[in-house]
């Protein structure tokens, strides 16, 4: 268990450095119209911006009661749009895609979507397919269980139903703690987070597997979970979030990732991270009251600091 925690306390280190260090050109920031190429070259043309969010990842990207996208990345990524569209050089409308943990790389590699804007872990694996722009947010697999149920930790899952959701870092991750622990569990894979909650929350399963700062979201936005259910045990992974979009595209590579470095220097990601992980979110008018991680900080303030071409 001692090396265990060893790797996963580099872990996040070592996942943030990987997605911040991915190849960017020389390319100027604001290149004329007949100098665009890629994903920069196809909005010009189209007047449009296809935007990949999620329905319940809360706070990064869920539905609000009109069934509009909101949330933190969402605002990073409206960040990204105006970007693009001095880049560009017109103004862009944004279309929203809807998309799953299962669905949305294949949204990205496809053409469907240009950004992704969700709770996406970036890692070495993701890399060989998809690029992505600097950490946002670092959170850890934790389980979501029933107050009562006798369950603490990952020790006590022992002939229990663990839900996951598909297409998740988290569901490798329950499989292979099984595997090595020798803890004898039952997996089941549900298509999105909000039916992986409700099977814990219905009786269905023993515990939700996920990122934890999703879980708090959930319950959150729950009415009443929050005198039913509980996030437990200690961290089983750490998960780097980022916002994805399509390799091979050193001009959109670049714009991500100077935009996001000045996000970071003049205090717009600090500004959306109090919006919505410490004041109240819309609609619940609950609060997850996260404090901004040492390792997040760490990563914004080093956004912060590096020279923008």
């Amino acid at each position: 268990m001692k090396a265990l925690r060893s790797i996963l306390c580099a872990a996040p280190l070592l996942a943030a450095l990987a997605a911040q260090a991915q190849d960017v050109d020389s390319t100027p920031a604001n290149p004329g119209p007949q100098a665009l190429t890629g994903t920069l070259a196809k909005v010009h043309a189209s007047g449009t911006v296809a935007l990949a969010y999620r329905a319940s990842s809360v706070p990064f990207s869920y539905l609000d009661a009109r069934g509009q996208p909101i949330g933190y990345s969402i605002e990073l990524c409206k960040s990204l749009v105006s970007a693009m569209e001095t880049a560009v050089q017109r103004p862009l409308q944004i279309r929203w895609v809807p998309v799953t943990s299962a669905t949305r790389m294949q949204a990205i590699t496809s053409g469907q979507a240009d950004l992704e804007c969700g709770s996406t872990t970036s890692n070495l694996e993701r890399q060989k397919t998809v690029a992505f722009s600097p950490t946002i947010f670092v959170a850890g697999t934790r389980l979501l269980v029933r107050k009562g149920g006798g369950i603490r930790d990952w020790r006590d899952l022992v002939n229990k139903k663990v839900a996951v959701t598909a297409g998740t870092t988290n569901e490798p991750v329950m499989r292979s703690l099984s595997q090595r622990l020798k803890i004898p569990m039952s997996i089941v894979v549900a298509p999105d987070h909000a039916q992986a909650f409700a099977q814990v929350a219905d009786g269905a399963a023993d515990a939700f597997a996920t990122d934890d700062v999703l879980l708090y979201g959930l319950v959150a936005q729950t009415p009443g979970a929050a005198a039913r259910l509980a996030v437990v045990g200690e961290l089983l992974s750490y998960e780097p979030y980022a916002i994805m979009f399509r390799r091979g595209d050193p001009q959109l590579a670049k714009l991500v990732t100077d935009s996001m470095r000045l996000m970071a220097r003049d205090g717009e990601i600090d500004r959306q991270y109090r919006r919505w992980f410490l004041q109240k979110l819309p609609g619940s008018g609950e609060r997850l009251n996260l404090p901004m991680s040492a390792q997040l900080e760490a990563i914004v303030q080093s956004l912060a600091a590096a020279q923008v071409e």
